[in-house]
């Protein structure tokens, strides 16, 4: 019997590290081949060649689509996604697979879809129907689900919106949040087995801090960062652990402060790339709060029971568990959301949390109906009406 082939896309070291073990799933089943195509950050030397990592452990790469430009411009992120429709149209057309799988809505993705799309690929997409509305990503993610074939959401709430924006509800699927598995199934690292493993040494209090540009929104990043790192100050018992951000617009700017901010800072201050999914897991768990405005603080870290400050408008209209504390990009409103989170009443409020994304099951069952679909005529998209009530 022939396998059905699965190509699974990735661009950045974060939508690698939620589809790790969907790729294992796929990878594993005697009726599956995996394909694999890396693109955008990984393949920057930039953002520290995460490529690498996924071949280390144990993946084989199937293709590279370079289409990084060296300017985070909104110029310069267009044409990147023209390079990176050029370069997945032909990777596509070696690979020939029967569904490429792809997380998300990055630009990158825009990219795969489209060119998916004209080779009569079928598309899955994980991670539709959520909302992000300082970002250009908004447009993206709904653009990509008019695009794809297959849903695979994280919540509820997020099935029935790509099921009003016309998919047939028989090809939504909620399994819960893939991110949500790795915190099931891997074994974290220890305190000190993650103190060694990044040569730095925690303190008393520790913030893991993320910060990423907001991108439909004209100028104002380094502002933005400015009040950040104005606020962290007034925390100096603090150990703080920063991850840089993407390859967004502006994200350069920030990620220059970052530097800047940690030369004069001394032992204080952890700054890296990427930390890749087990260390970052793992930061999560020994930090006392995770700070900035990642979707990462939405969905893993309240199954961690900790807080989240959530930073200004970039994850707008997601879902928010009880464990994330909204606040406007001053510092003074960044200080007293990190107070909130520090203190006894918060602490223990914590320990009721529950994250609406899932018991950690989702790439299984994701891997199971991607085995499963019936593929004959699925390219044939009627739109489907919702009945108003």
């Amino acid at each position: 019997m022939t396998k059905r082939k699965i190509c699974v896309v990735t661009g950045t070291r974060a939508e690698y590290g939620l589809l790790y073990w969907l790729m294992k799933e796929i990878e594993h089943d005697p009726d599956l081949q995996l394909q694999i195509i890396v693109s955008g950050m990984h393949l920057s030397p930039e953002f520290g060649l995460t490529y690498k990592g996924i071949e280390a452990d144990g993946f084989t790469i199937d293709e590279k689509v370079e289409m990084l430009l060296s300017s985070d411009t909104p110029v310069g992120i267009a044409k990147s996604i023209g390079l990176a429709t050029i370069g997945f149209a032909d990777a596509l057309d070696r690979l020939r697979p029967d569904i490429l799988v792809v997380l998300g809505d990055r630009f990158e993705i825009l990219a795969a879809v489209q060119a998916a799309l004209v080779a009569r690929i079928p598309v899955a997409h994980l991670h539709g129907g959520e909302a992000t509305e300082g970002l250009i990503d908004e447009g993206i993610r709904h653009a990509v689900t008019k695009m794809a074939h297959l849903h695979f959401t994280a919540a509820e709430p997020y099935r029935q919106r790509v099921i009003q924006l016309g998919e047939a509800p028989e090809r939504v699927f909620n399994f819960g949040a893939p991110g949500v598995d790795n915190i099931v199934r891997l074994p974290l690292l220890s305190r000190d087995a993650f103190q060694d493993s990044i040569g730095f040494e925690l303190g008393l209090v520790n913030f893991l801090v993320t910060y990423h540009p907001v991108t439909l929104r004209q100028g104002g990043a380094e502002a933005a960062m400015t009040e950040l790192l104005t606020a962290l100050d007034r925390f100096p018992e603090a150990k703080i652990l920063f991850t840089k951000p993407n390859s967004d617009t502006d994200g350069r700017i920030i990620g220059q402060l970052i530097d800047e901010y940690a030369a004069k800072r001394g032992d204080r201050v952890f700054v890296t790339t990427s930390l890749g999914q087990l260390r970052y897991l793992s930061a999560i768990q020994h930090c006392d709060a995770v700070i900035g405005n990642s979707s990462s603080g939405l969905i893993e870290v309240p199954v961690f029971q900790k807080p989240t400050i959530n930073i200004g408008e970039r994850q707008r209209g997601r879902l928010k568990p009880d464990s994330v504390i909204d606040c406007d990009e001053s510092a003074e409103a960044i200080e007293a959301a990190v107070g909130t989170a520090l203190s006894p009443q918060f602490q223990d409020h914590l320990r009721t949390v529950e994250s609406p994304f899932g018991t950690g099951q989702a790439s299984q069952q994701i891997k199971e109906q991607l085995k499963r679909a019936d593929l004959d005529g699925i390219l044939m998209k009627k739109f489907y009406e919702v009945t108003p009530r």
